[in-house]
């Protein structure tokens, strides 16, 4: 018989997994935007669109996923809900916060392109697409060490 602390492993698991796969997507997608922000072929431009719709909703599903288990090791397994300290966590949320904006503003940016309408270069996107990495490493130490 599985016990408490068997299933945190398993949810802990789980969430580290769909946040891997989900700032997969988050990585990738503005190099989609990169490649559609220089293409001029319509043939080529109208599969980079595709491609784009399809990781885009990809993307959202598993970042449903990532953030349901997060809440479930939040709320429902108390991790950095109580005790001193946890001030780390709500930096983490913070961020977090910040990530699913990311994701929204990714989502705006691939309608202007499936309208016609993108005004920016490649080379922003470029720097647009640094962006989660940069994210992701704040989270990742601020889990790993807390540092308050």
């Amino acid at each position: 018989m599985g016990t408490f602390s068997d299933g945190l492993l398993w949810v802990k698991a789980l969430h580290i997994v769909f946040i891997a796969s989900w700032f997969a997507g988050l990585f990738y997608l503005p190099r989609i935007f990169v490649n559609l922000a220089m293409e001029d072929n319509e043939v080529a431009r109208a599969r980079l669109l595709l491609m784009a719709r399809k990781l885009n909703r990809f993307t959202l599903m598993l970042s449903v996923l990532a953030v349901l288990l997060g809440l479930l090791l939040w709320l429902g397994y108390g991790l950095g809900l109580r005790g001193p300290g946890n001030g780390w966590m709500h930096a983490k949320l913070t961020l977090v916060i910040l990530v699913l904006g990311y994701q929204h503003a990714c989502g705006s940016l691939l309608k202007k392109f499936e309208r016609g309408a993108n005004t920016r270069s490649h080379k922003w996107y470029r720097w647009f697409n640094e962006v989660p990495v940069l994210m992701l490493l704040a989270i990742t130490i601020l889990v790993v060490v807390k540092p308050f």
